[in-house]
């Protein structure tokens, strides 16, 4: 049986990537005041923080919808074809759920909680590709993957320059917001059991900050699977994607290092210069 991985547009992998992984995605809405959009599709980045800028307020994020999801799985799932489908956390979004209900109009689409977002989702997508063509079994490679899922398999986490977005969202308060900006302070924000919090906090220049940052990810958690490890941010000058590359480069050896940049839905919470790294554990 073929095997086809899909993914909701909170993947945050180029076009490049997803034809080299064979992932096909489905994208999320983001609403600009009454204008309504589909991450992925007819959106940008740039798009979204012209709006934050011009209208002092966020762009509002939309789980796909069961309708959409039935529509898509039929567009792909047949008897020879089994769907193994990524959503992002169903801690921060209604579309693991929405998802769920989907496929219970077939027989062989397997709905992972992914339980991370961006390219923390695309680690186990990728792993999933993995498996396939080892010709495991859906269910096993399904199984397989929201255990590893469950028990926090990927090193994911992004320093954020400011917290002007989190607190506009309700994600942090006026008063951490205020101390950040007073004392320099850049966040590092992870994700562990499907929820996002304060990691670890670096003062100085943003650009200072990304290499303890990083250095101190290699540090925690230094036990990792070789195949990839991604830069994914939101904005980020040639230099700090540089930088960020050599250290990873001299310190971890990863097979491969991708550079990506973070769609219109994780964008919106994250804002302007946002960057992480993010890496499958062993």
């Amino acid at each position: 049986m073929n095997i086809q991985i899909t993914a909701d547009s909170t993947i945050d992998l180029s076009q490049e990537l997803l034809d080299k992984y064979n992932i096909k995605t489905i994208g999320l809405s983001i609403n600009l005041g009454d204008e309504e959009y589909i991450d992925g599709e007819n959106i940008t980045t740039q798009q979204i923080f012209e709006y934050i800028k011009t209208k002092n307020t966020l762009p509002k994020t939309g789980a796909v919808s069961v309708e959409r999801y039935k529509d898509f799985f039929g567009k792909i799932s047949n008897d020879d074809t089994a769907i193994i489908h990524f959503t992002i956390s169903s801690e921060m979004s209604s579309c693991y759920n929405f998802a769920k209900i989907a496929s219970e109009d077939f027989n062989n689409v397997y709905v992972i909680d992914s339980r991370y977002l961006s390219t923390g989702i695309a680690q186990l997508a990728i792993y999933a590709r993995r498996l396939a063509d080892e010709n495991k079994s859906p269910q096993d490679i399904a199984n397989t993957i929201q255990d590893m899922a469950n028990n926090n398999k990927v090193q994911c986490s992004f320093i954020l320059d400011n917290l002007k977005l989190l607190h506009k969202g309700g994600r942090c308060s006026a008063v951490q917001r205020f101390g950040a900006n007073l004392l320099h302070i850049k966040v590092c924000v992870g994700v562990h059991d499907g929820k996002m919090g304060v990691d670890r906090k670096y003062k100085g220049k943003f650009e200072n900050a990304i290499i303890e940052y990083i250095e101190d990810c290699l540090k925690l958690y230094p036990n990792y699977d070789k195949h990839c490890c991604f830069i994914t941010y939101t904005t980020a000058s040639n230099e700090v994607l540089d930088k960020a590359k050599e250290i990873l480069t001299n310190k971890a050896n990863f097979d491969n290092i991708y550079y990506t940049t973070a769609g219109g839905t994780i964008a919106s919470h994250c804002g302007e210069n946002t960057i992480g790294i993010l890496y499958l554990l062993k």
